[in-house]
């Protein structure tokens, strides 16, 4: 025996589905507490990396221990009520503000590069899949064209040429480049199942044309699957920025980045532990807060895409 699915949930029925599955999944509500947090990071670092006291480039030398190489002096790699979270080996750099800003730039980059991903492919998906015919095709192609490129290494490449130009930007970008076409497939498919609905078609026949369609009909019927899967690519996005930081084609210092960070504090993770652990745990939990979350969302606004 064949079921239907259900279409996806739209208006205020979702906001109340969204709250009653918060509500019913603990790991969920901790996940949006968590990028709640690192939003207000996002915003507010410049108020916030000051309250230890310190900024991210400004160092301690006495902080640190000239004659074990620089190694943070105290444990727990320099932990004091001076520095929350230790200091960097070397430099006595304040680890607290480098997180904190840290976060700033990497989720600022993760951020824009996924509005980025979700205007572009929800637009070219609802294009290919309304109008269909010579459209679809094109668009069909360059998805595909897009899709079929080795992304990573032309990232690294792009990022390597490109010298005197603001990093964030085009990190924001180039991710940004090859990241639209899986929403746009996602899209596409919702507007081909949409535009033959009887609220569509009462619509074209009192005279709408393509564009009020388009904004009023087509696009909220798709936002759940755009919502639910824009929660689901910020943790990559964020990993990649992490990655081309990793690799030293990112942000450039004295700029923080957690991928940065981590790169740098791998010459220290047998003798100073703690410098490698804070940035990437603070990585880790926020790619698994945005994966728990944008799970919890997906099975209520694209249940569909949640699996049998």
């Amino acid at each position: 025996m064949t079921t239907t699915s259900a279409p996806p949930v739209r208006g205020d029925g979702a906001l109340r589905l969204v709250r009653a599955e918060l509500r019913r999944r603990p790991a969920a509500r901790l996940s949006l507490g968590v990028v709640a947090l690192l939003a207000l990071l996002t915003v507010a670092a410049p108020l916030i990396a000051p309250l230890g006291g310190w900024g991210p480039d400004e160092f301690d030398r006495s902080a640190i221990d000239p004659y074990l190489g620089g190694l943070p002096l105290g444990p727990l790699g320099g932990v004091s009520p001076e520095h929350w979270l230790g200091v960097e080996p070397v430099t006595g750099r304040d680890l607290f503000a480098r997180v904190v800003h840290g976060a700033q730039v990497s989720l600022l980059i993760a951020f824009s590069a996924t509005a980025i991903v979700v205007v572009a492919g929800t637009a070219a998906g609802i294009a290919a899949g309304y109008f269909g015919g010579r459209t679809d095709t094109v668009l069909s192609r360059l998805m595909d064209l897009t899709m079929s490129f080795p992304s990573l290494i032309f990232m690294i490449a792009m990022m390597s040429v490109a010298r005197d130009v603001n990093r964030i930007v085009l990190m924001t970008a180039v991710i940004g480049l090859f990241g639209w076409p899986g929403i746009a497939r996602v899209v596409r498919g919702q507007t081909l199942s949409l535009k033959h609905r009887e609220y569509v078609d009462a619509a074209r026949v009192g005279g709408s044309g393509p564009g009020r369609i388009l904004v009023r009909e087509i696009l909220p019927g798709v936002a759940g699957p755009v919502i639910a899967y824009t929660t689901l690519i910020v943790p990559g996005m964020i990993a990649t920025e992490a990655a081309l930081s990793y690799l030293g084609v990112g942000v450039r210092p004295p700029t923080p980045s957690w991928g940065q960070m981590i790169a740098e504090s791998v010459a220290y993770y047998d003798t100073d532990p703690m410098y490698f652990a804070v940035p990437s745990l603070c990585l880790f939990l926020t790619v698994l807060a945005f994966t728990l979350l944008g799970d919890a969302l997906r099975d209520v606004l694209d249940p569909r895409g949640g699996g049998a």
